[in-house]
């Protein structure tokens, strides 16, 4: 398995599935840029950190299931299925107790190793319909 590939089980099993912060360095380029697919835009460790709090604050057992990793190059593409139970306020919605299951997909940029931008693109229509 290629390194970029290692380092993106890393973000989702670890990062992600675990709410293990510790790791984000040696994932995370120090000057990474985030698009999370609920359309929030975060810079540096920090800003990537208060997206990851906010999605687990909201949604209990949040995990990221890898369904596919293509690489080319610099760049690798994962396909996403996410799920967590709706615990706090979400997407401007009141806590339903539901868990919520929409797919997704990832485009991951590497540079010297780390991640340095990640654009990720959910069905946000499936998840609204969970919500409501």
């Amino acid at each position: 398995m290629s390194h970029e590939k290692q380092q993106i089980r890393k973000f989702y099993e670890v990062i992600w599935n675990k709410h293990n912060k510790d790791t984000i360095p040696e994932v995370l380029h120090d000057s990474f840029t985030f698009r999370g697919s609920l359309g929030l835009e975060k810079q540096g460790h920090a800003g990537f950190i208060e997206y990851l709090d906010m999605v687990h604050s909201a949604l209990a057992d949040y995990r990221c299931e890898i369904k596919e990793i293509v690489s080319e190059g610099s760049k690798v593409f994962a396909k996403m299925q996410f799920s967590g139970i709706h615990q706090g306020e979400f997407m401007g919605f009141n806590p339903t107790g539901r868990r919520l299951v929409w797919d997704g997909a990832a485009l991951f940029h590497f540079q010297n190793g780390k991640v340095v931008s990640l654009w990720v693109l959910g069905d946000l229509e499936a998840l609204r319909a969970q919500l409501q």
